[in-house]
């Protein structure tokens, strides 16, 4: 009777360890790429908080493919030696790798840069820049993704 109950037990907590999860693997990848783009921003922007404007994100609102999504990204400000853009990020929340891409400017660039991005799914696309003086701006804009291109 004592070796029935105990294996009586280890099923229910077999099934309710296989159940458990299976549910983490379904809520886990969507979280899991959300939470690493936040933590990515966080770790470009050094913790402080990107302030919306001076960038300016050029997606469409609907990319029928998404393997190749035309993006441009361009940051109003002077590029002078006192003032200019060190670096762009493009971070797409959806995505399995949320960190996309990353432009470096110097004070003699222009601070606008083009691509084609691959997008996963209907998503959040946000371009921070960082300033020469730590400052922090940024955008965002959604894109309605038709037929996914990171393995979707």
């Amino acid at each position: 009777m004592r070796n029935a109950m105990n294996r009586r037990q280890a099923l229910a907590l077999g099934t309710g360890a296989v159940l458990a999860a299976t549910l983490s693997l379904r809520a886990g990848p969507a979280r899991a790429a959300k939470n690493n783009s936040e933590e990515a921003i966080k770790a470009f922007t050094r913790g402080k908080e990107p302030v919306r404007g001076k960038v300016r994100l050029e997606l469409p609102e609907i990319a029928e493919n998404g393997n190749t999504v035309p993006m441009t990204v361009s940051v109003d400000v002077p590029m002078t030696e006192e003032s200019f853009v060190e670096e762009v990020m493009i971070v797409a929340e959806g995505n399995p790798n949320p960190g996309v891409i990353s432009f470096h400017f110097s004070p003699s660039s222009v601070a606008e840069a083009n691509t084609r991005i691959r997008l996963a799914e209907t998503q959040n696309v946000v371009a921070i820049a960082r300033m020469n003086d730590g400052s922090v701006f940024s955008d965002v804009r959604q894109v309605k993704v038709t037929i996914g291109g990171c393995g979707g």
